[in-house]
């Protein structure tokens, strides 16, 4: 289950247990609670419904604050002396996404969906697998046919 949040004026793509960082966010406690845009479970149905969607959580834990990269601003107006130097970096809060909670559907927390992606992993693999083998075994009878039919 992924959930799309609002986040400093930025939206972000979210699953329990991803960290990200956002802009700057004075909290009192260690947990944030967003209000998602929309959320797709695992059967891949979108949940868009303002109704549904204002009974819905995301919850995160707040891990700490770092800083973007230096960003030097300087400008120049050339024979007058004109000159300014300036700059900036950007303040950001680091988040983990602790929980997903959609009225009607099963929570998923961070440890049931680091299980359920080993467990997936494994069989995409050999579904893709089967696929290719299955594209190459036609491949090579369109090829026999075709060449029984020249002889």
């Amino acid at each position: 289950m992924y959930a799309i949040i609002r986040a400093g004026g930025k939206q972000a793509k979210v699953q329990s247990g991803d960290v990200i960082e956002i802009e700057r966010v004075k909290a009192d406690s260690d947990k944030l609670s967003f209000a998602p845009l929309l959320v797709v479970d695992d059967e891949g149905t979108a949940v868009s419904d303002r109704d549904v969607l204002a009974k819905a959580t995301v919850t995160a834990k707040i891990l700490g604050e770092s800083q973007g990269p230096k960003i030097d601003i300087f400008k120049y107006k050339n024979k007058t002396g004109y000159r300014r130097r300036q700059g900036h970096r950007q303040k950001y809060t680091q988040i983990e996404i602790t929980e997903i909670k959609l009225p009607g559907a099963k929570a998923k927390t961070a440890s049931k969906t680091a299980k359920a992606s080993e467990k997936g992993a494994g069989a995409k693999t050999s579904a893709a697998k089967t696929a290719v083998a299955k594209t190459t075994a036609a491949k090579t009878t369109k090829k026999q046919a075709k060449s029984s039919e020249e002889e």
